[in-house]
């Protein structure tokens, strides 16, 4: 990605020091093409959530269905995540960008296409599985391109992307599902995808192949995404099966074998997807529940919030859109107030708060009917999660070593993603007889028990994190003490 001139080779020999980089010409540009296809990625979250109504309507989909549309992508994202990461180092950042970008533009021409429930969350995987490839690449080309400050400013662009992806997705899918149709939130990738493609492989010329050596865990990725997969299926089915059943309780003792799988694997591979040491580290470890119960919050305000809108009050999709911008500007301006702060409040009280604020938001909807009533909540709720979300990151990858910094943030997403899946779940079980029943009829005051219940399950689980990061936060390290012996 840099170049030596002989101008610089050959002062270094004379002075005997290491010939000095220059830095790839086209760098910002590039930065910028892989920073829309990044966006692009997390776009696909908050798009499809504004649609689901009408997708469930149009295709003749059930609940199950439905939440299987959302936590369908976010499973295979999550759950191949580390490993694309891995395959990115192994055969080249740019190989995998192209790769992933050809893979989920075609993905995103089924999903858009589908006429069957089977067809479009085939589709759906199949972007899940195209953006595990994608996202870890595109941000290796942004560390390799840059260097010092510069890469600073690049990262802080990339992270920048998360907000502004959630406050676009709300406006584009009211703006497609209510115009062109919903199919269109989906084939609205392929141009860009395909446009996105060709650019970045004129702008960035072919590598080597990486030095770096070993092999893809192909069977921990499957192991992890599968005990996932089957947790959320027993999630799912417990809204209309109950959660004592005979199957219900049969796949979570599966999901548990499942992930003791993962364990024994990673414990014993050569080349394990994971190190699972880091997970025993208090700053990691509070990191990831941050992210996760995070994320969980905040698919589970989207999820709630487009039913609650569309079907129970009667909105139409572009005024779902414009009523949701609050709360994902909410969640950008509690990201940025956190990151002021968190230097000298401390992960501990900070992260504490931010959740306390998000329950105390999702409390607002089972107090108070309305429309009103429900969209203040979910922007309190989501002022919170942006809180979260700052501090997740700052404590999970603040005190590691440098050579650490690319799994731990790996584990980050990788949990990030999971996130969105089972939240999606859970809130799709508590909330099912509203979701099926909330539509054709509905008058004021009926049918809104199930968003209730839904609403005060996110703020149970937000009051019980809290108190989970309340004790496992460690204290900031002391001056000259090791960052990582300290804290673990």
């Amino acid at each position: 990605m840099s170049e030596h001139t002989p101008e610089n080779i050959d002062t270094a020999e004379a002075t005997g020091a290491p010939p000095p980089v220059t830095p790839h010409p086209r760098r910002w540009r590039i930065l910028w093409l892989v920073g829309i296809a990044q966006l692009m990625l997390i776009l696909d979250v908050t798009v499809v959530a504004i649609a689901l109504p009408h997708i469930g309507a149009d295709l003749g989909l059930s609940r199950e269905a439905l939440t299987w549309v959302m936590s369908g992508y976010t499973l295979a994202f999550g759950g191949l995540l580390l490993l694309g990461g891995r395959a990115a180092d192994l055969f080249g950042a740019r190989r995998l960008v192209l790769i992933g970008l050809l893979m989920f533009v075609i993905a995103s021409l089924v999903a858009g296409l589908a006429v069957s429930g089977p067809m479009l969350l085939t589709g759906r995987v199949g972007q899940g599985v195209a953006a595990a490839m994608l996202s870890p690449a595109a941000l290796s080309l942004v560390v390799t391109l840059f260097d010092g400050d510069e890469r600073n400013r690049a990262l802080g662009i990339w992270s920048a992307l998360g907000g502004g992806g959630a406050a676009l997705g709300v406006l584009l899918g009211g703006l497609l599902t209510g115009g062109p149709g919903w199919p269109w939130v989906f084939i609205v990738n392929v141009p860009v995808g395909f446009i996105l493609l060709l650019t970045i492989r004129a702008q960035l010329p072919p590598q080597p192949r990486p030095a770096v050596t070993g092999r893809l865990d192909v069977l921990g990725a499957v192991l992890v995404t599968a005990a996932t997969g089957t947790l959320i299926f027993a999630l799912i089915r417990a809204g209309d099966a109950g959660w004592g059943g005979f199957t219900e309780i049969g796949l979570v003792v599966a999901s548990v074998a499942l992930y003791a799988g993962f364990v024994v694997r990673q414990l014993t591979a050569a080349s394990p997807l994971m190190d699972l040491r880091l997970l025993t580290r208090r700053p990691v470890a509070t990191g990831t529940v941050l992210i996760l119960v995070a994320t969980a919050l905040m698919i589970m305000v989207f999820f709630l919030g487009t039913f609650y809108l569309q079907q129970y009050q009667g909105f139409d999709p572009l005024t779902t859109g414009l009523l949701f911008l609050p709360v994902a500007l909410a969640t950008m301006v509690g990201a940025n107030l956190a990151g002021r702060v968190v230097g000298r409040l401390g992960a501990r009280m900070l992260g504490v708060v931010g959740l306390l604020v998000a329950a105390a938001g999702m409390t607002v909807p089972v107090l108070w009917d309305g429309t009103v009533a429900m969209v203040v909540g979910v922007t309190i709720a989501a002022a919170g999660t942006g809180v979260a979300f700052v501090v997740a990151s700052a404590t999970a990858l603040g005190q590691i070593a440098p050579h650490e910094a690319g799994l731990a943030s790996g584990i980050v997403s990788t949990f990030h993603e999971f996130g969105a899946s089972i939240g999606a779940a859970v809130v799709s079980s508590m909330a099912a007889a509203s979701i099926t029943g909330a539509g054709a009829g509905a008058g004021a005051g009926t049918g809104t028990a199930g968003f209730e219940r839904g609403f005060t399950t996110g703020a149970i689980v937000a009051i019980a994190a809290a108190l989970v990061v309340l004790f496992i936060t460690p204290r900031p390290p002391v001056a000259n003490a090791d960052p990582i012996g300290d804290n673990t």
